[in-house]
């Protein structure tokens, strides 16, 4: 962008005028919380230096690669679920059970069934048997509208989290499964966090084309319509349920991706990692960023991210309840938001 003078200069009288200002703050908000949020993970990540920054970007890049598949669903298509941690549980117990250590497991007293497949055939089967969930509960909850759908998607969410915990032959329940296989291109390991970052950037980068790919489409338009009105889009001849099912299914695939990277960048998982509140949290990202805007989404992971660790190092809160501040905290945020700005920061509607 060339330097632009003029643009500066209007700034400049509008420092001088505070009324005037104001106003174009609010007009600009986007723009504020965009370098707000840049800005405060940049200082950060200098604070932290570059080793933690590492760590924070690939728990940034996961959380926004559900939060980006999760808005196909409740931003553009207006279907509030919270079951959609049920479809992410898929993708990483796949990766666990195809690509952990034999030898290892078959210490265990609890043993599961092992394969020591490599990372790259497991990712695909991991969206593939997300995308296969989604089909057979898509098919019931299509039945289903409004605050229905959304309790049905909080009982699926509840069952992934019992069949995590309970089919103790393939998942061991709750002692979890160890020795998950990192990526491996021949005789190259992405054994490192910088190499394991760039590996989820690339499919970060992936998941936001095909979803730009989706809602820049005539199919996408159809999804923002059956969220003003889905029974006026039928009237012209649209399946609203065929449309809700596809993106249902494209969504849950993308979770299954991101459950997978998960997985492996852990090396464990156990049933704790996708509890309902896990969910929960995942939807307040997506409020929080804004609905309907991929932009939106990665601003509220991010957002996410940096209140989750940065939380860690006020010196006054006592360790113990680091968990339940950060619960406050956003909390308080989803609330101010609902009271100020129901679209979240960069959203085009209103939840």
């Amino acid at each position: 962008m060339p330097f632009d003078t003029q643009r500066i200069g209007e700034l400049a009288g509008l420092m001088r005028n505070p009324a005037e200002l104001g106003g174009y703050a609010r007009r600009n908000i986007e723009l504020w919380a965009s370098l707000f949020i840049i800005g405060w993970a940049i200082a950060f990540m200098f604070w932290q230096g570059a080793g933690f920054a590492v760590i924070i970007g690939t728990v940034f890049a996961i959380w926004a690669i559900l939060s980006v598949s999760l808005n196909l669903v409740v931003g553009f298509t207006g279907l509030l679920s919270v079951g959609h941690i049920g479809f992410f549980g898929i993708g990483a117990y796949t990766m666990a059970i195809l690509t952990s250590d034999p030898a290892y497991e078959q210490l265990r007293t609890e043993a599961i069934p092992t394969f020591g497949w490599p990372f790259f055939a497991v990712l695909p089967i991991c969206a593939v048997l997300a995308g296969l969930a989604a089909i057979l509960v898509g098919v019931v909850f299509n039945r289903f509208r409004d605050d229905i759908f959304v309790l049905a998607s909080f009982g699926f969410a509840i069952i992934a989290f019992n069949v995590f915990l309970n089919l103790r032959p393939v998942t061991r329940g709750a002692f979890g499964i160890h020795e998950i296989a990192r990526p491996q291109v021949g005789g190259w390991y992405f054994d490192g966090e910088l190499e394991f970052l760039l590996l989820c950037l690339v499919f970060l980068a992936v998941v936001m084309l095909i979803s730009w790919l989706i809602v820049s489409s005539s199919f996408g338009r159809v999804l923002t319509a059956i969220r003003e009105d889905e029974q006026a889009i039928e009237v012209f001849g649209y399946r609203a349920t065929q449309y809700k099912l596809a993106v249902w299914v494209i969504s849950a695939m993308m979770a299954g991706i991101a459950g997978g990277l998960f997985a492996s960048w852990t090396t464990f998982i156990d049933p704790n990692s996708f509890i309902l509140l896990e969910s929960v949290l995942l939807v307040s990202i997506v409020i929080l960023g804004g609905l309907a805007t991929i932009w939106g989404s990665l601003l509220g992971a991010m957002a996410f991210v940096l209140l989750e660790e940065g939380m860690r190092f006020i010196p006054f809160l006592p360790t113990e309840y680091i968990g339940q501040a950060r619960q406050v905290v956003l909390g308080i945020l989803l609330v101010l938001l609902m009271l100020f700005r129901p679209q979240g920061l960069v959203g085009r509607y209103r939840l």
